[in-house]
This record gives C-alpha cells, sequence and structure tokens, in this order.
C-alpha cells in the first residue's frame, strides 16, 4: 500500500516533527479507499476510445483531471500527515474523518464538472456539450455561474473547516499528547493555514452572494490569493519557526 511504503520512508516529514501515527488505522484504510474511488470517478472515460476523435475529446479533458487530482491529492496528504504526526484515533477524530470522506465524495462531480467547464473555455472551446439525445447546450448558463461557484466555495470551505476541527482537536490534546513547544507550534501553523483557506472561500462567498451572478468570475479569482497569502504567512511564520528552533536547540543542551 501507498501509505505503508511513505511510512516507511518517513515521506512527508518535512521537519523535526515526532511522528505519532507508525501503523495505518482502520479509519486511514477507508480513507485510502474512499480517495481512491474518488480519483476513479475523475477518470474522463472509463472506456477505450475507438477513434482518433474520441481520444482527442478525451485528451480535452486531460487539464481538468490533472487540477482536480492535484486537489484530490493535497486533501488526502494533509490527512495522511495528520495522523503521522498525532496519531489519534479517538470518537472525534473517527467521526471528523467521516465527515472530510463525505465532503470529498459528494464533490467529486462539482469539482469535475467546473474544472472541465474552464479548461475547455480555455482552450478556445465554447463550454457547450452533445447530450446523449444528440441536442447541443451551453454546459454553464450565463445566471448559473454564481451558482456554481456558491456550490464550490461550500465544499473549499467544508474541506479546510473539518481540518481545522482536526487539527484543534489534536491542539486540545496536546499535554496529552506531549507535544513539545516546536510541535505545538507547528500545530498553530497548521490552525492558521486551514483559517486562512476558509476565509478565502468565505471571502468568495461573500463576493458572489453580495455581488450577484456578475461577479461570479471576480469570485473565483479570489482564490489566486490562496498563494500570495499561504505564502506570505509561511514566510513569517517559518522565520519565528527557525528561531524558536534554536532557542529550543540551545535549552536542550
Amino acid at each position: 500500500m501507498f501509505r505503508e511504503q511513505m511510512i516507511k520512508t518517513s515521506l512527508g516529514k518535512a521537519t523535526d516533527f515526532r511522528w505519532r501515527g507508525h501503523e495505518i488505522s482502520r479509519i486511514e484504510g477507508l480513507s485510502d479507499a474512499v480517495f481512491g474511488f474518488a480519483v476513479t470517478l475523475l477518470v474522463v472515460s472509463l472506456e477505450v476510445p475507438k477513434t482518433f476523435n474520441e481520444l482527442a475529446e478525451i485528451m480535452r479533458g486531460f487539464g481538468a483531471f490533472a487540477i482536480s487530482f492535484a486537489l484530490l491529492f493535497g486533501v488526502w496528504f494533509n490527512h495522511y500527515k495528520f495522523f503521522r504526526r498525532y496519531g489519534l484515533q479517538d470518537t472525534t477524530t473517527v467521526v471528523l474523518s467521516g465527515v472530510l470522506l463525505f465532503v470529498v465524495l459528494f464533490y467529486v462531480y462539482p469539482l469535475k464538472f467546473l474544472f472541465s467547464t474552464l479548461v475547455d473555455r480555455l482552450m478556445g472551446g465554447h463550454g457547450e456539450v452533445r447530450l446523449p439525445n444528440g441536442n447541443v447546450e451551453a454546459a454553464i448558463e450565463p445566471g448559473q455561474m454564481a451558482s456554481v461557484m456558491i456550490i464550490f466555495d461550500i465544499g473549499y470551505l467544508a474541506v479546510f473547516a473539518v481540518f481545522f476541527l482536526l487539527f484543534w482537536h489534536a491542539f486540545r490534546k496536546r499535554e496529552e499528547l506531549e507535544l513539545n513547544a516546536l510541535e505545538v507550534f507547528d500545530t498553530r501553523i497548521s490552525l492558521q493555514e486551514m483559517a486562512l483557506n476558509c476565509g478565502i472561500a468565505l471571502l468568495s462567498l461573500a463576493i458572489v452572494l453580495l455581488g450577484g451572478p456578475s461577479y461570479a468570475g471576480v469570485a473565483g479569482l479570489a482564490y489566486m490569493l490562496t498563494g500570495v497569502v499561504l505564502g506570505t504567512n509561511g514566510m513569517i511564520m517559518g522565520r519565528r519557526r527557525r528561531r524558536m528552533a534554536r532557542q529550543f536547540a540551545s535549552a536542550s543542551e
């Protein structure tokens, strides 16, 4: 199993945060199966193309698949790191993980639909689809883009809200887990990152709710702030952590 190999090689252990989860729990096994199924649902076509035109149509969906896969992998990797760092298997952790898996499965198709439409337009398409009965319709009508953004915003917010609650749960159990000062600081950084992602989703949601359908594009552009906001936070907190690590090392000598 991929997760087992990552544990053996300590892949993802970027800092000196001690890992407390060394065995794969049942909820982790379930999450692997769910994420695997979610990725399967993202596949453009389950049938081998019979003509070059069919192959070309499938290849047009590669960009949307790549973006959606990257987002799902990021969610899975955060979940993986949480269990490695804290090793929690209590009721709260299981329930929150179950909620996360529900959200992931529920939003696979909306995620695929949104990015398939956006990539198609970026590649010069007209955002049209051919229905089984042969009719050609617009994938998204002009007045529907706001609803699409609201659906995406709620899903994005739900995922990172669950992660915030997971890390908050671990933070509350810091004494029980015997987290040292650096590990507590790293947990706070994770909480900040999840809160910032939630804030961006709320900003996008507020734009489309207050501005209406004409501001749906602006709401989508709000997510471009993610890299800037998280990058700035990472630099600031990284400098603080390095200072703290030096003090921690000096105190340990």
